[in-house]
C-alpha cells in the first residue's frame, strides 16, 4: 500500500507540474529585419556554393550536371 500512495503522489506532482508548464504563456518575439551586409553576405555564400559546384562539374565532363 506505501508504495501506491508513494507512486500516486510522484504521479499527481508530475500532472502538476505538467499542468502548470503547458499554461505557461510564451512571450511573442519580434522578428527582425536582416541588414543588408546580412543580405550580401547571403548572397556572396549562394553564390559562392554555386562557383563550388559549378568547378566541381567542370573538372568532371560527363560526370556531374551542372546546377540550374
Amino acid at each position: 500500500m506505501a508504495v501506491q500512495e508513494q507512486l500516486g503522489s510522484i504521479v499527481e506532482s508530475i500532472k502538476s507540474k505538467l499542468v502548470r508548464s503547458l499554461k505557461k504563456k510564451k512571450k511573442p518575439y519580434v522578428k527582425m529585419d536582416k541588414s543588408s551586409s546580412v543580405k550580401v553576405e547571403i548572397r556572396s555564400r549562394r553564390a559562392r556554393r554555386l562557383i563550388d559546384e559549378t568547378l566541381r562539374a567542370a573538372d568532371r565532363p560527363g560526370k556531374l550536371a551542372i546546377p540550374a
